[in-house]
């Protein structure tokens, strides 16, 4: 579904708008980013380990958007996030999104978390939400996820990331240390996409 080559070049993926003006404009300052990184408890150790995640797992995103989405598909209650309103599977969407679920992947990794960086998580949230959902790939599904689930699914999504971490071999302990940096930054990704559902005086 998503080729070597969609994740190599990204521009070539549609919707994935990372530096791109399409991409919306995120209310954080890069001063507010850093403070949220220290509480994610990101450091330049863990910087470093994040890229080296990223050679394991780059080979690997399309298969854990795969592993992922059959963790989702038994459970109507989540599955429908990506259906049509009759409950049938909506394969354009699927396909559409996919790439960019990989290459998201690659860039919890990689990407410098600049403000190019910061305006493209706000734009990821706000695709879950009421405000933006759907619009990218005209998609009928339900037109907003609820934050619940996007913060309970977080933990699978990290869990099974250790099994693809392990894929390389390394030692146990070196294995600990790469899925510490992927979990920290995961958790930085997802809180930053929370902004487009809570009111500012909340957040």
């Amino acid at each position: 579904m998503t080729s070597p080559e969609q994740l190599a070049h990204p521009e070539q993926i549609p919707g994935y708008d990372l530096g791109r003006d399409r991409s919306a404009r995120s209310p954080l300052t890069l001063d507010e980013l850093a403070k949220l990184e220290a509480a994610a408890g990101l450091t330049d150790h863990d910087d470093r380990r994040l890229a080296e995640a990223g050679e394991i797992l780059t080979p690997y995103a399309a298969e854990m958007v795969d592993a992922w989405r059959a963790l989702l598909a038994p459970h109507p209650h989540l599955a429908r996030y990506s259906q049509h309103p009759d409950g049938t599977a909506d394969e354009a969407y699927a396909a559409a999104s996919h790439p960019r679920f990989a290459r998201w992947i690659i860039d919890v990794c990689t990407r410098p978390r600049d403000q190019a960086w910061l305006d493209y998580q706000h734009e990821i949230g706000l695709r879950h939400t009421h405000q933006k959902k759907n619009q990218t790939d005209g998609s009928d599904s339900p037109e907003h996820i609820p934050m619940r689930y996007l913060l309970a699914f977080t933990g699978p999504v990290i869990a099974t990331t250790r099994e693809f971490l392990a894929r390389s071999g390394r030692p146990a302990d070196d294995i600990d240390a790469l899925h510490a940096a992927f979990t920290k930054a995961v958790m930085l990704n997802v809180t930053l996409w929370t902004r487009a559902y809570v009111a500012t005086e909340d957040w």
